[in-house]
């Protein structure tokens, strides 16, 4: 690195005062660390055009002045300890923080008050407030294989802009046959659009289906993430209420533009959305202007009975997006997601994913092909259903052992976190004294106190950790 020097003609100090300035203010304000190597004297010369004498005249008045050092056959150096005198008097001048006039934001900008929180765990607590994958399940030596098999190939393809805006072709290809085994959802390749993890599917769903002050109604309670993106581009949030069979459509506002749910498997509650309620939703939409998004975040992992098809195999002639992930499946690095948008959709979806990010990383995309291809994801995803299946049975009676019926698990035999009822007051206190960490289910809600409802998330949780971790909030 060198200090940006410009020296001015016209000034009243001689060329190698303003040298010998120029580096003195570096040293001081901290740009030039100690030991920072200096440029030769004739490197320097060379690049401000000045003689060597000139630049040799500033470095020996630093060097006497105790900023700079030299070593002999080395070079010379910023010196290890400054003069204190001197340092302390241009800290008081010279480095005050710098006030910033302020800028005027965007409304999109201005409406960002917080930030979205995490609940990263705690060495030695117990961690309910968590529900990723189990790491340990995951095939790396498989996944790294493949990656290994692909990256070893230089290929133009693989490491230049990638014109395939929606996403690697064959694993568009491999989604949309997945999709239609595993969900009944009816498309093609060319409806499926490959986007960096869901949140940027319901970002640029923000930005196309609805206008700033349109009515949006989402589930009550619902995705936070889902309900943090619509309020930032202007949404107005209408909360619907749930019951156990799903969203009550009685409820819904004819003005709204979208209607976001999570029909697979309710978030936060579990409820799976009943045939006749879904069938009802794609009623109510066939009759105003609006679209459903339908976010299935977590379907694969159902422990008991048969899936119901997906929202967007049911409908017809009603614009569904519906919206998918393998963060939940393999692991959340991946940042993989799908959208797959009616016909009317694609271009728009397209040109918008365009000027987000161009494209997704091309590597890990040709990788997810192949373990899908290959049958690695089904049997990756049966392995995990039998693993989180044992857990939230261990979980439950954990609960019941500990709680008896003062804790009410709600939803269905779904997921990776279960939906408990535990109204005792003492809980949060006890939580934080025996290290075991919770999620409180309240910023779900837009409306209402639900302040004894918690989400327990066992997926990433060993049954020993489970049964520890309810034995100490009843201690």
């Amino acid at each position: 690195m060198t200090l940006t020097i410009t020296l001015e003609p016209a000034s009243a100090l001689p060329a190698h005062r303003q040298i010998y300035e120029a580096w003195r203010r570096g040293i001081l304000s901290g740009r030039f660390e100690s030991g920072h190597r200096l440029p030769s004297t004739r490197e320097l010369a060379a690049t401000l055009a000045v003689s060597r004498g000139t630049v040799t005249q500033a470095y020996e008045q630093l060097l006497s002045e105790g900023y700079l050092q030299a070593a002999h056959g080395s070079g010379t150096f910023v010196c290890r300890e400054l003069p204190e005198r001197a340092l302390r008097a241009d800290a008081r001048a010279g480095r005050r923080p710098k006030i910033t006039r302020g800028v005027q934001l965007s409304r999109y900008g201005a409406g960002l008050q917080e930030d979205y929180p995490r609940y990263p765990a705690d060495a030695g607590h117990v961690c309910f407030a968590q529900w990723g994958p189990d790491r340990e399940g995951f095939p790396w030596p498989l996944w790294r294989r493949i990656v290994s098999r692909h990256s070893r190939r230089v290929s133009e393809e693989l490491f230049d802009y990638s014109e395939d805006v929606q996403g690697f072709p064959p694993l568009r290809e491999e989604i949309a046959a997945y999709v239609a085994r595993s969900r009944a959802v009816h498309c093609t390749p060319d409806h499926v659009i490959i986007v960096n993890g869901s949140q940027q599917g319901l970002d640029l769903c923000g930005r196309l289906l609805f206008e700033r002050g349109d009515t949006v109604a989402v589930e009550n309670p619902g995705y936070p993430g889902a309900l943090r993106t619509f309020a930032a581009y202007g949404a107005a949030l209408q909360p619907v209420p749930i019951d156990q069979e799903g969203i009550l459509c009685r409820h819904l506002s004819d003005a709204a533009r979208v209607v976001y749910v999570t029909p697979s498997h309710q978030y936060p509650t579990g409820v799976s959305m009943s045939l006749n309620r879904r069938l009802e939703l794609i009623a109510w939409t066939r009759k105003r202007p609006s679209v459903i998004i339908e976010d299935d975040y977590d379907s694969e992992y159902r422990y008991s009975g048969a899936p119901l098809p997906a929202l967007q195999g049911l409908a017809e002639e009603v614009p569904v997006v519906y919206c998918g992930t393998f963060s939940k499946v393999m692991f959340p690095g991946l940042r993989i997601g799908y959208l797959i948008v009616p016909d009317s959709l694609i271009k728009v979806f397209r040109r918008a994913k365009r000027l987000a990010d161009n494209f997704t990383p091309l590597l890990p995309q040709i990788a997810l092909r192949n373990f899908i291809a290959e049958g690695h994801l089904e049997r990756h995803i049966r392995r995990m259903r039998r693993l989180y299946g044992s857990r939230r049975t261990t979980l439950l009676e954990a609960l019941q052992k500990h709680f008896g019926d003062d804790a009410a698990v709600e939803g269905e035999d779904a997921g990776m976190h279960a939906f408990v009822r535990l109204a005792d007051k003492g809980l949060l206190d006890r939580a934080k004294r025996n290290k075991v960490q919770l999620r409180a289910a309240q910023p779900c809600y837009l409306e209402g106190d639900h302040r004894h409802r918690y989400l327990f998330g066992f997926s990433s949780l060993t049954e020993r950790e489970i049964r520890e971790g309810i034995h100490r909030l009843a201690r």
